[in-house]
């Protein structure tokens, strides 16, 4: 690591968990500077190592998004000295994540109160698909299950088709999210009382409060519908597809939509009776984007983002994911950087928060499984003599 400073030097979390939900976590903690030592099975890791294709060298380049900045430790918990390793590891950290279903971390030892009763002051989070009570508490989730459940799927994709998932793993990703920002909610208790903290959160609920606009529109009694691009309440704010690719335009005010109308030389649709309000064109949305659709269609994407930047008017095209990584303003900000290691380089999507007095981002690639098992265990005082019997136990697999 560098010899910068970071909101979260000193602070050590222990991760359990597989996939992306405890993944992203951990690794919004080690982009601000958390040591984040990854707990895995021994041969075989986190399931994300093997998800694929394609692969890089043998390896995932999904896992390596998920697992920059973080050490790898491969322990068999199913040994009594892998279990008193993991005990060790927790009776030193200040974080402890898992994302188990409910019950298994208790009966494999690893529960609350298993490492609390080695470290008061930890700050557990405890992920799981559907929380630790309810009746569906025991069910297995994924991302795909939960992004149906939440609602999320009822309002994807065009109307007259049927529901789709949106095209990353969102829920895994916002409850990652949830449980850091609970993570840090839970330090900050500790640093104004030293008292540990227990954080339980499950998939569906962290996906519900994202609903907003569309649960707005369930507690006016009206039912959300799918509607492609569109949206239920403001016009035009949507997908166009011009003649050789597609345009976003999003106009949220009056203003907008007469320079809008102007640029694209259709004065005349702002003067419409049907669309003189935000209100009115949304309730003539079809003919709308029939009018809109006609006049985009006519130009290139290049050629109307020239003439709509000129005029002040809100419009993107939409980017190939090549080109959201790689444009004039992702370099400029340098979000998409490489990482040196042996000899190759890492590419690396840095995170966006920046602060002025501390600094914040990645310095270490993705670690190859159990690369650092005797580099962490020496630094909780094992010997070398001690590591050798816990090899010769099968604690590392075939070490």
């Amino acid at each position: 690591m560098s010899d910068r400073t970071q909101l979260l030097d000193g602070i050590t979390v222990v991760d359990l968990s597989t996939f992306v939900t405890g993944g992203f976590c951990s690794l919004m903690l080690a982009n601000q500077g958390a040591d984040v030592i990854k707990v895995e099975r021994p041969e075989t890791g986190d399931d994300i190592r093997h998800s694929g294709p394609p692969f890089i060298d043998g390896e995932s380049p999904y896992y390596w998004t998920i697992n920059y900045d973080k050490r790898s430790v491969e322990l068999d918990l199913k040994t009594d000295e892998g279990l008193e390793a993991l005990y060790d590891l927790a009776a030193t950290a200040d974080v402890f994540v898992q994302n188990f279903r409910p019950g298994t971390a208790d009966r494999i030892g690893v529960g609350y109160d298993d490492i609390r009763a080695r470290n008061d002051g930890i700050v557990y989070c405890d992920i799981s698909a559907f929380g630790d009570s309810g009746p569906w508490s025991e069910r297995p989730g994924y991302d795909l299950l939960v992004q149906g459940l939440s609602g999320i799927m009822s309002v994807t994709g065009e109307g007259d088709r049927k529901p789709v998932k949106v095209g990353l793993p969102q829920t895994d990703l916002i409850t990652g999210m949830w449980a850091a920002f609970g993570i840090m909610g839970g330090l900050y208790r500790r640093s104004e009382t030293g008292e540990g903290e227990y954080v339980e959160l499950g998939m569906l609920d962290a996906a519900l409060p994202w609903l907003t606009k569309q649960a707005g529109k369930v507690f006016a009694d009206e039912a959300p519908e799918r509607m492609g691009t569109k949206d239920p309440v403001l016009a035009p704010y949507q997908t166009f597809e011009t003649a050789d690719g597609y345009l976003n335009v999003a106009c949220l005010n009056q203003r907008l939509w007469g320079d809008f109308c102007a640029a694209i030389d259709r004065p005349g649709l702002a003067e419409d009776d049907r669309f003189a309000t935000n209100a009115d064109r949304v309730e003539h949305m079809d003919a709308l984007e029939a009018e809109l659709s006609a006049a985009l269609g006519e130009r290139s994407t290049e050629e109307w983002m020239s003439v709509l930047v000129e005029a002040g008017v809100p419009a993107a095209p939409v980017q190939d994911v090549e080109d959201a990584l790689h444009n004039e303003q992702t370099d400029a900000r340098g979000t998409v950087r490489t990482i040196e290691d042996d000899g190759r380089e890492i590419p690396v999507i840095e995170h966006p928060l920046n602060f002025e007095h501390v600094e914040s981002g990645f310095d270490s690639a993705p670690p190859e499984l159990g690369e650092d098992t005797h580099d962490v265990l020496r630094e909780l005082g094992y010997d070398d003599g001690e590591i050798e019997a816990m090899a010769e136990a099968g604690v590392f697999g075939d070490d």
